[in-house]
Order: C-alpha cells, then sequence, then structure tokens
C-alpha cells in the first residue's frame, strides 16, 4: 500500500491534511502500482504446472507442459539499441493468441511492444524490462495469462478459465 502525498487532480484524497498531527493518517490511495521482473516472476508461478528453469546467467524461462510461454531472450542481433547499436540484453518474450493480438500490441502508442524481423510470422511480443514500469500489474497480469493460454493444454486451459 502507498501513501500519495499530493492530490491527484479532480479527487479528494485525503481524509486529512497529511501534515496534520491528530494522529489521523492520510487515506492510503488506490494505485495500480508498476510492474517489475519480480510480478512477473509470482504471476507466470502462480499458474497451473509452470515451470521455471533459470540460464546459467539468471535469466529465466517460464514454460507449461515443456512449452515456454514467457522467457528473457539472450543477446541477439536481431534486437539492437537504437542510440549505441548494442544488442539488448534486456528483452522479454511474450507468446500472444495470434498474429492480430501481435499487430495490436506493437501499434499500441506508448511503444512498450516492439517486434524484430526474427520474430515476423510468430504470435509473440517482445518487452524490454525497463518498459515494464509503464504497465501496472493488472496488464502485466494479463500478458503472462495470455501467453500461458497459448502454451497450455486445453483441458487444463479450460479448468483455469472456468475457475477464473
Amino acid at each position: 500500500m502507498r501513501f500519495e502525498l499530493t492530490e491527484p487532480e479532480g479527487s479528494s484524497v485525503f481524509k486529512t491534511d497529511p501534515l496534520d498531527r491528530s494522529g489521523t493518517p492520510p487515506r492510503p490511495i488506490s494505485v495500480a502500482a508498476v510492474a517489475t521482473m519480480k510480478d512477473l516472476d509470482k504471476l507466470a508461478l502462480a499458474l497451473p504446472e509452470v515451470t521455471k528453469e533459470v540460464s546459467e546467467d539468471g535469466r529465466p524461462t517460464y514454460r507449461v507442459h515443456g512449452k515456454h510461454f514467457c522467457f528473457h531472450r539472450r543477446q541477439r542481433p536481431d534486437a539492437v539499441d537504437p542510440e549505441t547499436g548494442e544488442r539488448l540484453d534486456d528483452v522479454v518474450a511474450f507468446r500472444v493468441a495470434d498474429l492480430g493480438v501481435k499487430e495490436m500490441l506493437v501499434s499500441d502508442a506508448r511503444g512498450i511492444y516492439f517486434t524484430t524481423p526474427h520474430w515476423d510470422g510468430y504470435a509473440a511480443v517482445l518487452v524490454r524490462i525497463p518498459d515494464l514500469a509503464q504497465l501496472d500489474r493488472e496488464e502485466l497480469r494479463d500478458l503472462v495469462e495470455e501467453a500461458w493460454l497459448t502454451r497450455a493444454q486445453k483441458r487444463l486451459a479450460k479448468e483455469w478459465l472456468a475457475k477464473e
């Protein structure tokens, strides 16, 4: 839970002045916290039958029934920093339902999701780890769950969806 010391425009955040010495703490506001790799890990591992493999250099891969649905990529020649030309070391790949979903995500105005020619024709999007901070946890949850659904066995996916 986070306390905000400034009042967002058009709302009344505080029950009392935040500097009030009456002993009444300010009322917490509802803020969707930004997403992190720790959140990704927690969300992925909360899904049924998920395993996590970690490479020697610490990069996680999340699998369901041996099929990866999300992973931290190694440096590759297809993803380079536009300013330095260096290979990106901070890219996470997420499976998506189909190429239409991929196109929709890549066209998001925030520029969070991207692809490279290596991924042409493949239903997956790439996200740089620092850009996860532009997502709230609910959006990351949707991304991870949708990725999982693309790889989970139909029976398992149907059972999980029925519970949600």
